[in-house]
């Protein structure tokens, strides 16, 4: 009972390291950009940043997943252990004497970080699936996504103050050493052992996925938002990773090595909770990205502010997450993901209602904001051990790598298309909004009248940016209730007065159909 507490404690560390980066550039991002000499009003030029890490969590999770069910939990985080210091290394030495060749860097090594830190998260949870029987497995689950979201939560404040106290590429010369601490802690106490078997490794299908993701992102990424919704080479490449998705479906169809293979499960629980594993990652993605533009843009906050400002909604968010393995082992996985989708679509409706005078209106003691973003945590916070917990139960042991790495790898494809798909409408909305706008010139009119016209333009810039952000987070409250809806679907596990037992009992029949 110590070893496996011990086990997975640093399977949870591990997880933590990579989620700090996960969610660190998130408030660093404003910071880079100046850095590299990027104008404020381009930001779509460092949007790879944050899509190729994405990019690279999904591609990097299924096969890694996969990998650590034929070889062992311990040489494959080792092994990614090592990438990530590789890429962190590659990201601080981004050079910004040319903003291109410095993007470029960055993206580089952002991409090799989300390869190997991405599979840290499925194979720790497959680890607690190894270690735990599955009555007890829900809680065990909530502990290691307490820790991803504890990474969430602290990571904007944690890349603030590093990059406020020192430069924001100390944040990731710091991996090194924390990396190689971590090695050593695997080593000693992550169980070396296989879980059983050694099954195929996907090659084709893991390279097709990614190959298709890509695809859609270049084909939404917009150098000149001003111009179209999407770039001249939009539709074209769109259309090829759709083609490429679809021979990733037949592929996955035919092949008798699967990334995932549902062959004696109930598929259509199986693939609505997946789905709701993805609307999810979309919800948190905008928050991240979109509360943060909010606090700086429209509350006129700094960088740590901003990070201080999203805090309500992190800490929210990590508390839930394990409140939600707990609702699970007792109420089955059903009742705290429609939950949780519900008041997330209740939070965001209320967010996106913010007056323009948000700091002076209040419910009772406590300020509106705060409010709303706490709701908005809890609400996306329960739906993560559940989440995980109803994927897992419906597939043997030998299959828990991998099916861990379907969780993450579908929340990470939401984070992924929802910001490269909602930052090219968001910046092409925003240049439409104020396509009339004129910035007055001081050397045609007196002080006083630029003045004014000055004051006009600010407030007509502010006015289109709240818009932008209104609009996009009612997309984000359907998005939301389309997941509760989906949740409808998912099979209740065993609650705790039943017993493992009589959730085998129950699952049987089912997985024979």
């Amino acid at each position: 009972m110590i070893r496996r507490r011990i086990a997975i404690g640093v399977g949870g560390a591990v997880v933590l390291l990579a989620a700090l980066d996960a969610y660190v550039v998130t408030t660093i991002l404003v910071t880079v950009v100046g850095d590299l000499g990027i104008p404020i009003n381009r930001l779509e030029r460092v949007t790879p940043v944050v899509t190729g890490f994405l990019l690279g969590y999904v591609a990097g999770m299924p096969l890694l997943g996969r990998l650590s069910d034929r070889f062992g939990r311990r040489p494959v985080i080792q092994l990614c252990l090592i990438a990530f210091a590789a890429g962190s290394a590659v990201t601080a030495c981004a050079d910004g004497s040319q903003w291109a060749h410095g993007v470029v860097t960055l993206t580089a090594g952002r991409l090799v970080q989300g390869l190997a830190g991405g599979a840290l998260l499925p194979v720790t949870m497959a680890l607690a699936a190894d270690l735990w029987e599955e009555r007890g497995r829900p809680v065990a689950l909530g502990v290691v996504g307490s820790a991803q979201e504890l990474g969430s939560a602290v990571g904007p404040l944690y890349g603030a103050a590093l990059a406020a106290a020192f430069d924001w590429r100390a944040i990731f010369w710091i991996n090194i050493p924390l990396a190689a601490a971590a090695m050593a802690a695997v080593h000693f106490c992550v169980p070396a052992g296989r879980p059983g078997g050694r099954p195929g490794v996907d090659v084709v299908g893991g390279v097709l996925l990614a190959a298709g993701l890509a695809l859609v992102v270049v084909g939404v990424y917009n150098p000149e938002p001003d111009e179209s919704a999407l770039p001249p080479w939009g539709l074209p490449v769109l259309a090829a990773g759709v083609a490429v998705m679809a021979a990733f479906v037949l592929w996955e169809v035919r092949s008798r090595t699967r990334l995932l293979d549902v062959e004696g499960t109930r598929r259509g629980p199986l693939f609505a909770t997946l789905g709701v594993s993805l609307l999810s990652g979309a919800a948190l993605m905008v928050t991240l990205v979109d509360v943060q533009l909010v606090a700086q843009t429209l509350l006129g906050e700094d960088t740590m502010g901003g990070a201080l400002i999203l805090a309500r909604f992190l800490v929210a968010l990590l508390v839930a997450a394990f409140l939600g393995g707990l609702a699970a082992w007792r109420f089955g996985e059903r009742v705290p993901l429609v939950a949780g989708m519900a008041v997330a679509a209740a939070g965001y409706a209320l967010i996106a209602m913010w007056p323009e005078g948000l700091r002076d209106a209040a419910y009772g003691p406590l300020p509106r904001m705060d409010v709303d973003l706490v709701v908005t945590g809890a609400g996306l916070g329960l739906v993560i051990a559940p989440v995980s917990s109803a994927v897992l139960r419906t597939v043997p042991a030998a299959r828990y790598g991998i099916a861990s790495a379907a969780v993450v790898v579908a929340r990470m494809m939401g984070m992924l298309l929802g910001i490269a798909a909602l930052s090219a409408w968001g910046f092409h909305r925003f240049h439409s909004l104020t396509a009339g706008l004129q910035m007055p010139l001081p050397f045609l009119m007196s002080r006083q009248e630029f003045a004014r016209r000055l004051a006009e333009y600010q407030e007509a810039v502010r006015d289109a940016l709240r818009t932008e952000y209104q609009e996009i987070f009612w997309i984000t409250a359907v998005l939301c209730l389309v997941g509760a809806v989906l949740a409808l679907a998912v099979r209740d596990g065993a609650r705790a007065s039943g017993g493992a037992a009589r959730a085998v009992a129950e699952t049987v029949p089912e997985t024979r159909s």
